[in-house]
């Protein structure tokens, strides 16, 4: 049964997911302090039958969506920024005119992908990568993967196309790629 303790414990981890989302630190703050108090207030329904971090996790998550949800009538991410201009004509410039890869920007062999989830460091560096993403585009981008809403979902929330909403997911992945190519793999080779 989770404590003030054990919960204060995770409220750093908590925090950090909540940013990384919200993109707002006031915002995140609030969602954190609403998902331990209702951990608190629900600790007899916590089960464990997963584990008790996983369980507030859960509650987060929740409180992250319902407060995407809340904020989607006034935001509009159809229109690029200047970051996210840039992003793309660096893109264009990793291909060839036929769509294939120029010979420097192909992608390189990641090895064991199953063996680099494992370790903590390619995460840190995961979080500094999504860190630097335009705020659109990481805003998708965490809605899609992280928050598991469903293309139309995203589309509805934000107000855009699902090919908008597309090619700010593919912005975002090649963004991620070209970054933990950058932070993570040593040149030439696989690290995990």
């Amino acid at each position: 049964m989770p404590d003030h303790d054990t919960l204060a414990a995770l409220r750093p981890d908590l925090l950090r997911f909540a940013r990384l989302q919200l993109r707002d630190a006031a915002a995140a703050e609030d969602v954190v302090q609403e998902a331990l108090l209702a951990a608190l207030q629900n600790a007899q329904q916590f089960a464990g039958r997963a584990a008790m971090k996983t369980w507030v996790f859960g509650i987060l998550k929740h409180k992250i969506v319902d407060l995407i949800r809340l904020q989607s009538r006034s935001t509009n991410v159809s229109a690029l920024s200047a970051e996210e201009e840039s992003m793309d004509q660096t893109f264009e410039t990793l291909f060839r005119e036929s769509g294939h890869w120029t010979p420097t920007a192909r992608p390189q062999s990641w090895g064991d992908p199953e063996a680099c989830l494992r370790q903590q460091h390619f995460w840190d560096v995961f979080d500094a990568c999504l860190n630097h993403l335009p705020e659109n585009t990481a805003r998708v981008f965490m809605m899609r993967e992280f928050l598991g809403f469903e293309t139309p979902e995203v589309c509805q929330t934000l107000g855009i196309t699902v090919s908008n909403c597309n090619v700010i997911l593919h912005r975002a992945r090649n963004a991620l790629r070209l970054c933990l190519q950058r932070g993570w793999f040593a040149p030439g080779e696989a690290p995990c």
